[in-house]
């Protein structure tokens, strides 16, 4: 299996499930995961965009055998780097019939277009055209003697029935009529199309199975009667064609258009485009854990047979079956991928999610010992979807408040005679009880309110916001052992200073 990607930026959302799926059932069967970087477009290449490609797996746990960055037996894995051997194959093509050399001008071509409508270079206008079939043996040493820029093509006999095997959909059949002679190979830069350097590459690399977008789906038959002017087609690999990514509304292909409209990344990454300065959000930076970003983009036209939703890569691994993709169009549902992060954060170890926390505490000043970080992350992690709330949900575990919470205080402190007087008093018997651990005091001090006969929802009410500035938070006991009995003192009586008594 192979995901070959090529450098003109950001790595797509989309790709990225391609590459999941090629490594998914490559690690079924026992097969190898290869990485390539398709750059044979130098107009198109981005400086920096192949490195963002590998940090995105990287990020994502997903790890290559062999290719770009590890190595292997069947390298170079970079398309620039293989010049030599996409000439061998060129010539080949040239020496069997199986492609011919084209010397058209882009300015001829544009002529052409306009005089025939829909135009096509093919068996219908090919002998009309100026190229090595056209044109006398003598011409045609004569433009290569001069230099003549020219394009390969490859020669598609018309009316052939092409049969494409795919694993999700079927038999697809395709007359080559309806095909035009692909450029392969271009003098200009030396460098293959797509085309040519796909089917080479994949050959040499003993790629078994292609595992792609459905937008490739077009470009099948070509490849299949690449195979077959090479001699290939016994080793040809078997293809699948994966569904479009959706927009959220399902109406049409996701795009990074979508995302900015509804504020979601369709990047693993952040992508600082080097031409525009344009800055474009990831999942990373957006605080998505990569677990939750991988089992979200597995669901999408696949499903596992079961009601299971929430799977480790390797169960994945186990159950991924290409029979039961869906043919049709995923929508990316981004809510769904937020409820996949929230799980995530509730599995992973407390103190994972603390190691992540505790960037954010040090940034605020906080400097806390991780033992203490990792507590409050079991109090809380349950009640945020992503590792940056933490702090806007239990920020007074670390500091006490400097604000009150208006509509809290309407609540438990719209009598406040009546509050000042169970703070008060509350803070006197918390000082003077024998024991202050939460599972200790908590009984003395229901006890204590019971005796008083004052409701305990009140009481306690009251007290949570001078601790904590607002009628939320965890067990009240919890709190209190975790900022220690001075602590909790001290936030009360200030509470008292500066809340209003009458």
């Amino acid at each position: 299996m192979r995901f070959a990607p090529s450098p003109t930026g950001p790595l797509h959302i989309g790709g990225v499930r391609t590459a999941l799926y090629n490594y998914l059932f490559a690690r079924q069967h026992g097969g190898d995961f290869i990485f390539r970087i398709e750059d044979t477009d130098s107009n198109r290449f981005v400086p920096g965009a192949e490195e963002y490609i590998i940090e995105s797996f990287q990020w994502l746990g997903l790890a290559f055998d062999e290719g770009v960055g590890v190595g292997g037996d069947h390298g170079p894995y970079r398309q620039s780097e293989r010049r030599d051997i996409y000439k061998k194959y060129v010539e080949q093509l040239l020496a069997n019939g199986k492609a011919y050399m084209a010397f058209d001008t882009p300015e001829e071509l544009e002529a052409k277009r306009s005089e025939i409508a829909n135009f096509q270079y093919d068996a219908t206008t090919r002998m009309q055209m100026r190229n090595s079939l056209s044109l006398p043996k003598e011409e045609v040493d004569a433009l290569l003697a001069s230099g003549h820029q020219y394009v390969v093509r490859f020669l598609i006999e018309p009316g052939v029935e092409v049969h494409v095997h795919d694993l999700i959909r079927g038999e697809v059949v395709i007359n080559s009529s309806v095909l035009d002679d692909k450029v392969l190979y271009k003098s200009a830069d030396e460098l293959p199309t797509y085309h040519l350097a796909n089917i080479v590459d994949d050959h040499l690399m003993e790629v078994s199975h292609v595992i792609r977008g459905e937008e490739w789906l077009p470009s099948a038959p070509l490849h299949v009667l690449l195979y077959r002017a090479f001699g290939w087609e016994d080793t040809m690999p078997t293809f699948a064609h994966l569904p479009l990514l959706l927009k959220p509304e399902g109406n049409g292909k996701l795009s990074k258009r979508d995302g900015d409209r509804l504020g979601f990344p369709v990047f693993p990454l952040e992508w600082h485009d080097p031409k525009t300065g344009d800055i474009s959000s990831g999942y990373r930076e957006k605080d998505y854990l990569p677990e939750a970003v991988i089992n979200f983009l597995a669901l999408l036209g696949w499903n596992p047979g079961n009601d299971q939703e929430k799977m480790t890569l390797d169960e994945m691994v186990q159950l991924f079956d290409l029979s039961r993709c869906s043919k049709a169009g995923a929508r990316f549902d981004y809510k769904k991928l937020v409820w996949f992060n929230h799980e995530y954060i509730l599995s992973k170890p407390d103190a994972d999610i603390a190691a992540l926390f505790e960037p954010m505490l040090r940034e605020r000043g906080i400097d806390e010992p991780m033992e203490r970080i990792v507590k409050v992350v079991s109090l809380m992690k349950g009640r945020v979807n992503f590792v940056h709330e933490l702090w806007d949900t239990c920020c007074y575990f670390f500091q006490a408040p400097e604000a009150y919470d208006e509509k809290s205080l309407k609540k438990w402190w719209k009598e406040p005679a009546v509050a000042s007087t169970y703070v008060r008093e509350l803070c006197d018997f918390i000082e003077a009880a024998p024991v202050f651990a939460g599972a200790e005091l908590e009984p003395l001090v229901m006890e204590w309110i019971a005796a008083k006969e004052w409701p305990v929802g009140k009481v306690m009410n009251a007290f949570r916001v001078t601790l904590v500035g607002a009628a939320v938070g965890p067990h009240i006991f919890e709190l209190t052992d975790f900022i220690g009995k001075e602590e909790t003192l001290r936030r009360a009586r200030r509470a008292l200073e500066v809340l209003p008594e009458a």
